[in-house]
């Protein structure tokens, strides 16, 4: 009876399935049948083989069932039912094909889809054509508003915050890329900077002309007729330019900065600055030709670098009254020159007795302002090393242990870098210690550009807090690693494509120094409410600045080819307004310039929102170590507009 009994029980496992009337009276008709077999079985005689004979008809049956259930289950599981025909489709969508050229490896962030019901993005308007060359914190009818004493009225005056313009600013009709360097150090397109101004008052001087739909600039200046390169010919015959100890250079009053423009091709960067100027628009030709500069003065505040940054400074013709205040603006070109740094002076009172009537002055008055000035360059411990025709040179002495110096001059402070916004004083600005005689003071650099990967003297002195050679050795690997992922992201990054770029803020200057290339150079921004480290990026030979992005940039708009930032924006989320930051950013950005970004996921997510109306394409990229990491990458392109007549404020 056990083999009946367990088909039977898979028999009736199977017949729940069963569900029409028929199948149940079936069902019904056979279990009678069985019971009937049994009962016969039972009360037959046990030694009647016949009776114990099991019923054909049955066996039938019970075997037929069986197999039937086998085969239902079989087909159940073979690959052929509904469930598995699904299986099957999911297997043939994931299934590994040879053909990789459609795989996309780029990470898929963006900004989600808004709901209609929420509010949209801002979309900013554009600003009116006339604003085409703002400059916030120099416009002209603000600063007449300041007193002209010491030049005040030209320095830095930035409107309140609910005076800030909050469009877009607009190219010119006809705007057009920059030439590629060394072409655009030469040629400028007319259309992106429309004055003629200078190419009449500077005519006789070479400084620019006017040809046809450029501007062309053949390297003269007003104290250099010769040309720059012979100008600079005769400062290397004293100053050692060829071999890489002069790195950074320190232009005050430049003009269209051709000095820095042909200081370039000798491995020299030169921070040039003159005052804005609505009709000769000397700065925004030095930077439309691809030349570091800023608007800028030597006036009652003092200049924003550190001390002991530069290797070279110069004033050509650039009629800053250097005797004058008891020798207040060569004591801060003291401060930022470096020990053994040289100053250059060519033009008045220079070679006086040669140019005083040229000049409108009297003799008597000429030789007493170089007079002052040499007296002043001794007061500093500058030695005098050549007078020739139009051009003096003094060096700074390396330490105070060779000079006689009076102390009861010297700036107070211990923090002699704190110079945002702080008035120029008429006190000098002492020599760090040294302890032998010829110890540069402040520690000596390497030549460039060994210079630029060695450890810098501010930070194997520990003069930076939180910053130790391991870890100063350990940001230039980081930033070595994060400039290769720009450069995968963008092919342009390093070709003459973007040649004037900023870091906004460069903390070491890291992305600088991997950046490092002829065809291009970098404005390191320190922030005011960041570490500083400034210093540090003059003794690597790279050249930048401090300031607050809270304000305008000392810049005219379209200045920049790129603009990188890494962890402004959680710098100043609770400084000010973000919206005011990366307005500023559109307004100095060239159009069809690129952004790079590396800040926290939820920051760039606010970001994100406000450039949304702010007519940039923008894409979000993983950190280097992957999704998970919550910093990512924002990359964006401004697209290029130009002004028109009915753009409104």
């Amino acid at each position: 009876m056990m083999p009946y009994f367990h088909c039977w029980v898979f028999r009736f496992k199977g017949v729940k399935q069963i569900s029409t009337a028929t199948d149940r009276r079936r069902r019904i008709s056979l279990d009678l049948r069985f019971n009937q077999s049994v009962l016969k079985h039972k009360m037959g005689p046990k030694s009647n083989p016949a009776n114990r004979r099991r019923s054909p008809l049955s066996i039938i049956i019970v075997f037929g069932l069986c197999c039937f259930f086998y085969l239902l289950g079989t087909w159940q599981k073979s690959g052929f039912g509904k469930g598995d025909s699904i299986a099957m489709d999911i297997t043939k969508k994931t299934e590994c094909v040879n053909d990789f050229s459609t795989l996309d490896f780029d990470s898929h962030h963006s900004i989600p889809i808004p709901d209609s019901s929420k509010p949209k993005s801002k979309m900013f308007k554009l600003c009116d054509v006339k604003y085409t060359d703002y400059t916030p914190c120099h416009e002209q009818k603000r600063a007449m508003t300041f007193p002209r004493e010491n030049m005040v009225y030209r320095e830095r005056h930035c409107p309140p915050q609910e005076k800030k313009m909050k469009c877009l600013i607009p190219a010119p009709k006809g705007y057009s890329t920059p030439f590629p360097w060394p072409k655009g150090r030469d040629y400028v397109h007319y259309a992106n900077v429309p004055f003629k101004h200078l190419t009449v008052e500077k005519a006789n001087q070479h400084w620019v002309e006017f040809q046809g739909d450029v501007f062309k600039f053949p390297g003269g200046g007003t104290m250099f007729p010769q040309g720059a390169d012979a100008y600079i010919d005769e400062l290397a015959s004293v100053i050692p330019i060829a071999d890489g100890s002069v790195r950074t250079a320190l232009d005050t009053g430049c003009g269209v900065a051709s000095w820095g423009a042909y200081l370039m091709k000798r491995n020299v960067l030169a921070m040039s600055f003159a005052p804005r100027d609505n009709h000769e628009a000397q700065v925004q030709f030095a930077l439309e030709r691809g030349v570091p500069a800023i608007i800028g003065v030597l006036g009652s505040i003092k200049l924003p670098f550190p001390s002991r940054a530069f290797d070279m400074a110069q004033c050509s013709r650039c009629l800053i009254p250097w005797g004058e205040n008891d020798g207040m603006y060569l004591m801060e070109v003291d401060r930022v020159l470096r020990p053994g740094g040289f100053w250059i002076l060519s033009g008045p009172p220079i070679n006086w007795k040669t140019y005083y009537q040229t000049w409108k002055r009297s003799k008597e008055d000429l030789k007493s302002e170089q007079t002052r000035i040499e007296k002043l360059a001794e007061s500093l411990c500058w030695e005098k090393k050549y007078e020739k025709g139009d051009i003096a040179i003094w060096r700074k002495k390396v330490n105070a242990e060779s000079c006689q110096m009076n102390s009861a001059n010297f700036f107070k402070s211990s923090d002699v870098d704190s110079v945002w916004y702080k008035k120029m004083e008429t006190c000098v600005t002492p020599y760090p210690k040294v302890n032998t005689a010829n110890e540069v003071a402040g520690g000596e650099l390497k030549k460039f550009p060994a210079r630029l990967q060695a450890v810098p003297p501010r930070v194997s002195k520990g003069l930076i807090p939180d910053v130790s050679v391991e870890s100063y050795q350990q940001d230039n690997k980081i930033w070595k690693t994060y400039v290769a992922t720009y450069k995968r992201a963008n092919r342009l990054i390093g070709t003459s494509r973007y040649r004037n770029i900023m870091d906004m803020n460069a903390g070491l200057g890291g992305f600088a120094a991997a950046l490092d290339s002829n065809k291009l150079w970098v404005m390191n921004v320190v922030p005011t409410i960041s570490p500083n480290t400034l210093g540090v990026v003059y003794e690597r030979g790279l050249i930048g600045i401090y300031h607050d992005w809270c304000e305008g940039f000392s810049t005219y708009p379209r200045t920049y080819d790129l603009i990188h930032g890494n962890g402004l924006f959680s710098l100043y989320e609770n400084k000010c307004d973000l919206e005011d930051i990366l307005l500023e950013m559109d307004r100095i950005l060239r159009p069809e310039g690129t952004v790079i970004l590396r800040d926290e996921v939820d920051v760039l997510t606010k970001v994100m929102k406000i450039t949304a109306g702010m007519r940039w394409d923008v894409k979000l990229l993983d950190h280097e170590h992957g999704p998970f990491v919550p910093k990512k990458i924002f990359v964006a392109s401004k697209q290029y507009w130009v002004g028109n007549d009915t753009s409104s404020e």
